[in-house]
């Protein structure tokens, strides 16, 4: 039965997962080729790396750094977007710091190009895998998924200012070279992500159900999206008379919708289609 205890197990192997390829990423490719992350973790390695030019010795390590830089975005999202949200993304902070503090960084090759592509598929895969199982791993998402609950917009460009700003940064502390390469791994790391997982993929759902009724409680209760509904539908074989659901879901929502759906109707038939087009309206929940 895929209840509650397997999504936690699965959202808790992603956030260990997670944290080995941020770490990975950043002391065996990023770190060594000079080549800076997005988000939050290319943040942290700007702030360490101005700090160090300051003080002349690296008292903060990125790993430290990108805790502390997720901190007050934690505090906020504890009031704004929910506990559980707040709880699994500290633990996916929390892993990836550990993680990025204790594997030591390794050069492999002195090749920044190498890095940047290796790097960014590595950290893209993590990223893509943590979103597949419903969990952030903090930063700008954090601050993107505020504004969105708050305004019901999608604010696409707060994630390319923070990564201008980044991969500008790369350009002046070590040459425009750099920034270039920067840029080659922010573009690999999202299209990897994209590949393994689209958080606004919409899938057409068809259910057979003999329960239609809490079914559609629960789909709205948990993601707010209703269903149309086709009565006394008849088996071809043996004749019994069910009701067929047709709603859309996204991927982000499709482990909650499996829970529903062999939580209160094992039996049901369920049918996905991918990628559908949606015209008119249609909510998307973040959490």
């Amino acid at each position: 039965m895929f209840g509650g205890w397997e999504k936690l197990t699965h959202r808790f192997s992603a956030s260990v997962l997670y944290g080995i390829t941020s770490a990975f990423a950043l002391n065996f490719f990023y770190q060594p080729g000079r080549v800076y992350a997005s988000g939050a973790t290319g943040a942290a390695q700007v702030a360490t790396e101005i700090l160090t030019r300051i003080m002349g010795h690296n008292y903060l390590p990125i790993s430290a750094t990108l805790f502390l830089i997720n901190v007050p975005l934690m505090i906020l999202a504890w009031f704004r977007l929910g506990k559980q949200f707040t709880l699994f993304t500290l633990l996916t902070v929390t892993m990836s710091s550990i993680f990025i503090h204790f594997v030591p960084e390794t050069t492999l090759t002195p090749d920044p190009i190498i890095n940047a592509i290796f790097g960014g598929t590595i950290m893209g895969a993590g990223v893509g895998y943590a979103m597949r199982n419903g969990i952030s791993s903090g930063g700008t998402d954090i601050i993107a998924l505020y504004i969105r609950k708050r305004t019901g917009h999608n604010v696409g460009t707060l994630g390319f200012i923070v990564n201008g700003v980044i991969i500008f940064t790369a350009g002046v502390l070590f040459g425009w070279e750099y920034m270039l390469y920067s840029m080659i791994a922010i573009f690999v790391s999202s299209r990897v992500t994209d590949a393994i997982f689209t958080r606004q993929k919409r899938m057409q759902v068809m259910i057979v159900t003999e329960n239609p009724e809490i079914i559609i409680r629960k789909l709205f209760e948990k993601m707010r999206h209703s269903a149309t509904i086709l009565n006394n539908a008849e088996g071809a074989y043996s004749h019994e008379k069910r009701t067929i659901l047709f709603t859309v879901i996204t991927m982000y929502e499709y482990q909650d919708f499996k829970e529903i759906i062999t939580k209160y109707d094992p039996k049901a038939f369920v049918s996905i289609s991918e990628n559908v087009r949606v015209i008119g309206n249609f909510s998307e929940i973040t959490d």
